[in-house]
C-alpha cells in the first residue's frame, strides 16, 4: 500500500512553489542520525518507500526508523500522444515537496557505522543530492 494521504478536499492539486529553504523539518528531532536534502524536488511515494525498504534492510530490524516526509501532494498526467487541452490529466502519483534542508529520513538504537551505510544505501535510491547528518555533532 503506497503512502498517500486518506483523504483530500481536492484530488488535483496546482503544482505550488519549491522555492526557498525548509524552514521546518531542517534538524533531526527525534533519532540521533538523520538524512538531509540538499536539493529540491518532488519525492515520489515508491520511491520514499524504496529508501525505507533500503534502510530498514540494512538494519536488520534493529534499531527504529523515522520517516520525515510524507507524500501529500497529488500529481496529473495527461495520456501519451494527447492533442493539448481537453482539461486536466488523471491522477498519476503523490509526491511530497522536498526543498534543501529538508531531513528525509532519522534512524536511532544503531551505531553510527550502521547508521551512515543504511542511510548511504537510500540515498542511491533519491533523485537528489543528501548528507548524513547527527544530531550532537555539526557537520
Amino acid at each position: 500500500m503506497p503512502l498517500m494521504p486518506a483523504r483530500v478536499k481536492y484530488r488535483k492539486m496546482h503544482r505550488g512553489s519549491r522555492a526557498g529553504m525548509a524552514s521546518r523539518g531542517a534538524t533531526v528531532a527525534f533519532g540521533e542520525y538523520g538524512l538531509q536534502s540538499l536539493e529540491r524536488c518532488w519525492l515520489d511515494t515508491k520511491v520514499i518507500e524504496a529508501a525505507r525498504v533500503a534502510i530498514t534492510r540494512y538494519m536488520k530490524r534493529r534499531g527504529k526508523v523515522w520517516l520525515r516526509v510524507f507524500p501529500d501532494k497529488s500529481f496529473t498526467k495527461k495520456p501519451l500522444e494527447t492533442r493539448m487541452g481537453k482539461g486536466k490529466g488523471p491522477l498519476e502519483s503523490w509526491v511530497a515537496v522536498i526543498r534543501p534542508a529538508n531531513v528525509l529520513f532519522e534512524v536511532d538504537g544503531v551505531t553510527e557505522a550502521v547508521a551512515r551505510e543504511s542511510m548511504r544505501l537510500a540515498a542511491t535510491k533519491l533523485p537528489m543530492r543528501t548528507k548524513f547528518i547527527s544530531r550532537h555533532k555539526v557537520g
